[in-house]
């Protein structure tokens, strides 16, 4: 869980090949950078796996989240932007997704081709969000955390950890509920992953991805819920290794 290169925003937990491709990954609401270890260890040596850690959770606990997504993704893309190294492609899951978008907005407003975005578990930003999750008190909250079946129980059932993890939570969400689509689309490549049972995203608001950028879409469906990428991660990985590695045949996978 070290930061990279000191940077507290920046995670990786994998040492890639020399000169892999890099693949920057978003978390969802609540969601920390160890939710990606295992995508990580999968796809190692390459691509390159970075993953942001968002202020208010685990070794940040004690900084105070940000509740604007536009902030945020302001101070995320001035971190990758300084990486060496060509610019990566980005993965994000949930809100993680909206917030990847905007990060690559910003890569190509800056004249920056980002190779590839993939987008999971999302509605597209110009989607409507009339929801105000984080706006129940903690039971509501809890229950919408159950409604999407991402957290174990023993965790929900745990006062302590509770009160670590519901203020992030609450922060995410009002940062994602209030986020407003101010425009544009992308040029680059877009990949939308979706699982076919998620209560929180349709297929067609997955499928709403398409109208976000002018570059390739692809749409990809697999089964299970909002978390699918848990069970499903060894065909998320090769649609992934399939996209930004071309050339790496069966035997990379």
């Amino acid at each position: 869980m070290s930061p990279y290169h000191g940077d507290l925003w920046i995670r990786r937990f994998h040492e890639p090949e020399p000169g892999a491709p890099r693949l920057v990954c978003f978390p969802h609401a609540g969601g920390s950078a160890s939710f990606f270890v295992p995508l990580s260890q999968a796809l190692r040596p390459r691509p390159e796996v970075l993953v942001i850690q968002y202020p208010g959770r685990q070794d940040r606990v004690a900084e105070p989240c940000v509740e604007d997504l536009n902030v945020l993704a302001d101070e995320i893309f001035r971190r990758v932007r300084k990486l060496a190294g060509p610019p990566p492609a980005l993965f994000g899951h949930s809100m993680g997704a909206t917030l990847a978008f905007e990060v690559a907005q910003r890569f190509e407003g800056d004249g920056i081709a980002v190779p590839h975005l993939f987008v999971s578990a999302a509605r597209s930003p110009s989607s409507e969000r009339p929801e105000e999750v984080h706006l129940r008190d903690d039971d509501g909250i809890i229950a919408e955390i159950r409604r999407l079946n991402g957290t174990d129980d023993a965790v929900l059932m745990d006062p302590a950890l509770m009160r670590l993890v519901l203020g992030p939570i609450r922060s995410d969400y009002k940062a994602l509920e209030r986020y407003r689509y101010a425009g544009g689309v992308l040029a680059c490549p877009v990949t939308a992953l979706a699982g076919d049972a998620d209560p929180g995203t349709s297929l067609s608001a997955a499928r709403s991805w398409r109208d976000q950028t002018r570059g390739a879409f692809a749409f990809k469906q697999f089964p299970g819920g909002h978390f699918y990428l848990n069970d499903e991660l060894a065909r998320v990985v090769e649609e992934i290794r399939r996209t930004l590695l071309p050339s790496s045949g069966a035997g990379a996978r």
